[in-house]
């Protein structure tokens, strides 16, 4: 029987997902990858290299599933408050992109950030979508494309990076504090920041 080497990376990657998420890239052991996977921990030195490179991997993947599940165009950026909205129903239901994100930022190390040229790129595919519509007069003009597109994520992220903050700031609150009405109100609050 041949070797399927595709399906034996794809299924270290989705175990490597989930314990970065869960220990960060210090804390990962490439034994408990490979033991979620179902495959000889050598496999991860064979296809990744290392540890380090696996958690590059791991960014570089989980970063294309965002950006396929959420595009954005000059046109789609016209209305940037309903692309808040699909970048929070996708850290709703994936919370662990942000955690790696997270992870990746408290290494601090520059060498081990996996910000390399294709995610740099998909940044800048973004911040020219933005500066489209801005040119297009479907934006407003008055902030730098990257800081507001920064912005938007921002405020879309943040409602899962610190929830014991929301559950501290919303306390006395709205009466409707459901994921619902939080994304409603996070879609109004970018399409006024943006217009």
């Amino acid at each position: 029987m041949a070797w399927d080497t595709a399906k034996t990376k794809q299924l270290l990657l989705d175990a490597a997902v989930e314990e970065f998420a869960e220990h960060g890239p210090q804390g990962a052991r490439v034994d408990r990858v490979a033991k979620r996977a179902g495959v000889n921990k050598e496999r991860i030195y064979q296809y990744f290299g290392n540890k380090d490179q696996l958690f590059t991997a791991v960014l570089e993947a989980e970063l294309a599933k965002v950006a396929a599940a959420n595009p954005l165009t000059p046109e789609q950026a016209a209305d940037l408050g309903e692309y808040a909205g699909r970048m929070f129903d996708y850290h709703s239901t994936h919370p662990h992109f942000l955690r790696l994100l997270r992870w990746e930022g408290l290494a601090g190390d520059e060498s081990a950030v996996a910000a390399g040229g294709e995610r740099a790129a998909h940044y800048a595919d973004k911040v020219a979508a933005v500066a489209g519509a801005q040119r297009a007069g479907e934006l407003s003009a008055d902030v730098d494309p990257a800081h507001l597109l920064y912005s938007v994520l921002a405020l879309a992220g943040w409602w899962f990076t610190t929830p014991q903050v929301v559950r501290m700031v919303l306390a006395a609150g709205p009466a409707d504090d459901s994921p619902e009405a939080r994304r409603e109100a996070l879609v109004r609050l970018v399409r006024r920041l943006a217009h």
